[in-house]
């Protein structure tokens, strides 16, 4: 009789819990169990892992082996426990020292050959094991995504590999933690749009407070386009900002992008997308594009056009910056601190309130579009700014472009760096006990706010709202109170209170 032990990690949502792996050889009749909810693909390993076994040279014990996946009561699904069971049948033969895999974590999926496949979500799975002090060994396709958050990783291509290491005859050679340099955003240019000015202020305040926003305007406007600028203003991520991104990818199984590794996602799923593809879901579940767009940007353009239900779920991760998926088949919670940004237009056809183009869309055709943005939703939507049509001689005069992406993030930054040493979050983000610390204004202020209040009807919220983007109006101007014309503007861009 003999026992091995060696460690791995599970994979639910971006959370990456351990699992030990006990090996048993004992005398009867040859056989071969794993137990600890494992599922089938987990069971098919016993396959996969005698096949590559025989294929490397290693006599295939006729013994009674059982594989114990603890804990027991959590399940296990994917290949990735393939080369840690092959590994311990070995130790338990004594093919090399048990202690050798004391401090070590170990991923892969076994080919019939013995090679050794990639698998999906390892970054959260690295990211636990640096945390734990241990080093891992994963497959050469899986190294640069390791590497991004381990200094000791051994990347290896075939289990032959992997034994004569822990025997000691042919170390791997340790890969090093990956430093990547700081990355300017490679960015659409916010000077390549040609006037503007009112919808280019809104994206500034919008970007240095993590504002929600909406655009509405005639088609051709340049909504769509401000709003592919937002990620070009915003601060580049912070290292860990990257990496909780990158987590995502991982669990999805997709390449780590590498170049602009610091840049902050974009997301603009199309608006036949469901509720299920929005959030997430599916077997595992998996990650959607709130969370594709966590540290980012969501943009949703025709925000009239998508299914209702599938606005309505994004409510609660709106206000959580988390989603919790529960499904017949598990539960995932995944991260989704995103920045809002739709764009609509204004009725049916698009052109009202266009100088240059007649509308024929009727009063309540034009109601019943509007309709379909609740308005829960719409409460949760800091800033809506309507984008005209120019003038053509404002296009001419405005040839040369206005402010670059570049001169606005410093800006930007210099916002965010305040806000961060002040409350530790941006003012969209404000709970509200730090908003009334925060976010003081004087008797005027509020006098000003309460009677807009009463002419638009504003709620609870779209009150609390206004003051944390005027909030961000006076971090801009360097102001240490707010005051009342930050007030002003933060009212002048809800333009649909306005024409409730």
């Amino acid at each position: 009789m003999s026992l091995a032990i060696l460690h791995c990690r599970a994979q639910y949502g971006t959370d990456a819990p351990p699992v030990t792996i006990e090996v048993f050889l004992s005398g009867g009749l040859p056989a071969f169990t794993i137990v600890g909810m494992a599922e089938t693909a987990v069971r098919e390993s016993k396959d996969r892992v005698r096949g590559a076994l025989m294929s490397s040279g290693f006599e295939f014990p006729q013994q009674r082996i059982t594989v114990s996946l603890a804990p027991a009561e959590m399940k296990k699904s994917g290949g990735r426990y393939d080369l840690a069971i092959a590994l311990g049948i070995l130790a338990a033969k004594k093919q090399f020292p048990k202690d050798a895999l004391q401090d070590v974590e170990v991923y892969g999926e076994l080919s019939l050959s013995g090679d050794l496949r990639p698998v999906p979500a390892i970054l959260p799975a690295v990211l636990r094991a640096a945390a734990a002090g241990r080093c891992v060994i994963v497959p050469k396709d899986n190294e640069v995504e390791a590497s991004l958050a381990s200094a000791n990783v051994y990347p290896a291509t075939s289990l032959t590999e992997i034994t004569s290491h822990l025997a000691g005859k042919d170390p791997i050679v340790v890969v090093e933690k990956t430093d990547l340099a700081k990355v300017d955003p490679a960015s659409n240019d916010l000077a390549d749009v040609r006037g503007q000015q009112h919808a280019k202020r809104a994206l500034e305040i919008a970007a240095a407070g993590g504002h929600n926003l909406l655009f509405i305007g005639p088609p051709g406007t340049g909504k769509s386009m401000l709003a592919r600028r937002l990620p070009g203003i915003l601060p580049t991520m912070t290292d860990t900002e990257a990496l909780e991104t990158a987590a995502i990818d991982s669990v999805l199984g997709m390449p780590v992008a590498m170049n602009g590794w610091r840049q902050r996602p974009f997301r603009s799923p199309h608006h036949t997308s469901s509720a299920a593809a929005l959030v997430g879901g599916g077997p595992g579940p998996r990650p959607g594009e709130i969370s594709r767009a966590h540290n980012g940007v969501l943009f949703l353009d025709e925000l009239p056009e998508f299914n209702r239900r599938a606005l309505e779920v994004l409510r609660e991760p709106m206000e959580m910056g988390r989603i919790c998926i529960s499904r017949a088949g598990g539960q995932a919670e995944y991260p989704a601190n995103f920045q809002l940004i739709a764009a609509m237009n204004p009725c049916p056809c698009g052109y009202l309130g266009d100088r240059f183009a007649d509308c024929r869309c009727s009063g309540d055709r034009v109601a019943a579009y509007r309709r379909k943005i609740s308005g829960p939703l719409l409460d949760r939507i800091d800033l809506h700014v309507e984008v005209l049509r120019p003038p053509i001689e404002m296009l001419r005069l405005t040839a040369c472009g206005g402010e670059s992406s570049k001169t606005v993030r410093q800006r930007v930054e210099k916002t965010w760096a305040l806000q961060l040493q002040r409350s530790g979050i941006n003012n969209a983000r404000l709970s509200g006990e730090e908003q009334d610390k925060v976010c003081k204004a004087n008797d005027k202020c509020w006098a000003l706010l309460e009677t807009a209040g009463e002419r638009f009807n504003l709620s609870p919220r779209s009150h609390q709202r206004v003051l944390r983007v005027a909030r961000t109006i006076a971090d801009l101007a360097g102001d240490e109170k707010i005051m009342p014309p930050h007030i002003a503007e933060a009212l002048s861009l809800r333009c649909l209170d306005r024409q409730a």
